[in-house]
């Protein structure tokens, strides 16, 4: 019996070491509910630090009339894939041999009729959006059924993960109907496998064309050898947004214009006793969706987030019982104005700011949690994180679960713009690594290659990359996260502007006449140049904030690295200061919390001690001022005379907390107790300290 417990323990280690369980929020929103006319949908991908980021193209293929369609297994770590049977012609990305991918090619665990032509696409781990406009986001949810990878263990009998569905709809198809009624079918005769065998055991995708966009939610049925799914159009003046877990409600059979279902999902409820038609319409959510996984709020969290940023009007309310039974959001809701490339980019950067739930910066109240810059990122790992050790206590805590996250490996938007041609229409907006640290940069899906830039993984560093340039900035961002996100987020916002004036200016030089190819490559040269001005600002904030300090840099360059150094007289003497706020210091409210106040005390006073320490000054019996002793200077000797004067000077300073002014090295950072900006009289004889 033990044995057996042990071979099942040491089997599902396996199958969760096999599947990197992401967990990525996804925002759909249709095309009249958009500033342009464009139809948007968005990805964020939540992984645990090896998820593949790559932005990779995959060309389109012609075909032999007989050919199979391999289908692979989806690792989505890297690298999620090596070999040369995406495409007739080779992507270089994928090769053999080709930088960190290793010697051996993966092997199809299933095969499929191949169609005589394919899209050209980009995908990262996903199919994100083809040459025909169709564009795809992913979000793992929870279900009630799991199955396992054919060939992977010799039991599973599935052949589809989600990412091999969306590289069949990219290659295949320009709408979106016809891409899930493809898909789904797909998944009912060769069989869906999830990204984990028991929790992210189904899948959402939002799918869009020129025209529409979709919701398509897919489980495994009960035997594991086929699926379940259903898909319900948004209206085209609402959004919709999908965090790991299932939003569709009740399926309407006989509106076969918003929504698409297959026959298990009725025909398996009726089997279980889980569903009559005398109940009425079936829902979705309530009957196939195991909840929200991780912890309570993990996506309510988020579609509240969502919901706050695009339609505050509503007022929805962030609590609730639990996700089936609640039905705490609406399946989709219009926004209170129509929404932008930028409005999408600012909520999948969202850490909840100016709400109760906020975890960055002044509005989070996180006095500890935050440090003292209060950054919204924590790490995972130990204790940490809910994905806990084998061995270790289990604590019950968790931190809010934000849209905007330091794990996510990338992020995109997909816009498809039915007024243009499909080449420079389909536009992918693509930010690698975690998006509140990073720039949604386009690339048009008629692109005829992507720069190197575009193919950075966590596996290598390479500062040729964009991926590893934001990964640099964000972990720049937590030595002082208050003050240097504003740096970062003042670049993105002019980035996105600029960004948005490039996107124009191509498409007029395309609708001039100009050579497509030749106008769509401006969008590789300027990912180029936001890889250099990132590196730039990296650089920038290392100077101005390194060791606490806060350094002065000229407005011109943006991003300068230098300071203007003291000004002094011919003896050497400061005539005024280095553009430095030295060690502004942290936060009282922290300080109060992390046992500042119980530090080591200041110094003994030696006339508390009877002058065990020190000098004891000379003194006459005479009372003077506030309890002092009156001296009789004229009984002094020179040296004693000297050592009066400095010693009132010193009370002087002491009491006017002017002492340290001036001071320099170790004493101005030891002590740093001095009150610029004035001037104190020396009672002694008259002269006047300048506090700079």
């Amino acid at each position: 019996m033990r044995t057996t417990a042990t071979a099942i323990l040491r089997l599902i280690a396996q199958l969760v070491l096999l599947w990197s369980c992401s967990a990525c929020t996804t925002i759909a929103v249709g095309k009249d509910a958009t500033v342009d006319s464009s139809v948007l949908s968005s990805h964020s991908n939540d992984g645990e630090g090896d998820t593949d980021p790559r932005l990779v193209l995959i060309p389109a293929s012609d075909w032999p009339a007989d050919a199979q369609r391999p289908i692979f297994f989806s690792p989505e770590s890297f690298p999620r894939f090596v070999g040369p049977d995406r495409a007739s012609t080779p992507v270089d990305a994928y090769a053999v041999g080709h930088g960190d991918n290793g010697p051996d090619a993966f092997e199809p665990i299933c095969h499929i009729p191949q169609v005589s032509h394919t899209y050209q696409y980009f995908e990262e781990t996903y199919g994100a959006i083809n040459e025909k406009q169709l564009g795809i986001s992913e979000s793992t949810c929870s279900g009630v059924f799991g199955a396992a990878p054919k060939g992977i263990h010799g039991t599973g009998k599935a052949c589809f993960s989600v990412d091999a569905l969306t590289q069949i709809a990219m290659e295949r198809h320009s709408e979106a109907k016809d891409a899930i009624i493809e898909i789904g079918s797909l998944a009912e005769q060769y069989g869906f496998y999830g990204a984990g065998l028991f929790e992210g055991t189904a899948e959402s995708l939002i799918i869009a064309d020129t025209e529409e966009v979709w919701i398509f939610h897919i489980l495994p049925d009960p035997t594991g050898a086929s699926a379940i799914w259903a898909a319900q159009r948004v209206p085209s003046d609402s959004f919709a947004v999908v965090p790991n877990v299932f939003i569709i409600r009740e399926i309407d059979p006989d509106d076969s214009a918003n929504f698409l279902y297959s026959k298990s999902v009725y025909r398996v409820a009726t089997e279980l006793g889980w569903w009559d038609a005398s109940d009425g319409k079936l829902d979705f959510t309530a009957m196939y969706s195991d909840g929200e996984y991780a912890h309570k709020f993990y996506s309510g969290r988020r579609s509240y987030g969502v919901y706050k940023i695009f339609s505050p009007s509503l007022q929805l309310e962030a609590n609730y019982l639990e996700w089936r039974i609640s039905k705490p959001f609406p399946f989709a809701a219009k926004p209170d104005k129509k929404l932008s490339v930028a409005d999408v980019a600012k909520a999948m950067r969202s850490y909840y700011e100016g709400t109760e739930y906020s975890q960055a910066g002044e509005s989070s109240g996180l006095n500890v949690a935050g440090g003292p810059w209060r950054t919204p990122d924590h790490v995972s790992g130990g204790n940490s994180t809910t994905f806990r050790n084998l061995g270790e206590q289990d604590y019950a805590g968790n931190w809010e679960r934000t849209i905007g996250l330091y794990r996510t490996s990338d992020s995109y938007i997909t816009q498809s713009r039915g007024s243009l041609p499909d080449g420079n229409g389909a536009v992918l907006w693509y930010a690698p690594y975690a998006a509140p640290y990073s720039i949604f940069s386009p690339f048009a899906a008629g692109m005829k290659s992507l720069p190197h830039a575009t193919l950075g993984t966590h596996m290598k560093l390479d500062k040729k990359t964009l991926f590893w340039a934001f990964r640099y900035l964000g972990n720049f961002c937590q030595l002082k996260y208050e003050e240097m996100i504003r740096e970062v987020i003042a670049l993105q916002e002019r980035t996105m502007e600029a960004n948005l004036e490039l996107q124009v200016y191509i498409d007029g030089l395309i609708d001039e006449g100009k050579s497509a190819e030749e106008a769509l490559e401006l969008y590789s040269t300027n990912a180029n140049n936001i890889l250099s001005e990132t590196w730039d600002l990296s650089d920038h904030l290392m100077f101005k904030f390194a060791d606490g300090q806060v350094h002065a840099t000229p407005a011109n360059p943006k991003h300068g690295t230098s300071t203007p150094p003291r000004q002094f007289s011919e003896k050497g003497v400061t005539t005024k200061d280095a553009q430095i706020v030295d060690q502004p210091g942290y936060r009282s409210e922290w300080l109060e919390q992390v046992g500042f106040l119980d530090g080591p005390p200041p110094p003994p006073d030696c006339s508390d001690l009877e002058w065990r320490c020190g000098h004891k000054p000379k003194t006459t019996s005479a009372p003077g001022l506030r309890g002092d002793i009156e001296i009789t200077t004229a009984a002094l000797s020179i040296s004693e005379q000297a050592l009066f004067n400095y010693q009132q000077k010193k009370r002087r300073a002491l009491e006017t907390n002017t002492a340290t002014c001036g001071a320099v090295g170790d004493v101005a950072a030891a002590v740093n107790r001095c009150s610029k900006g004035g001037t104190t009289k020396d009672s002694t004889d008259g002269s006047i300290i300048q506090v700079e």
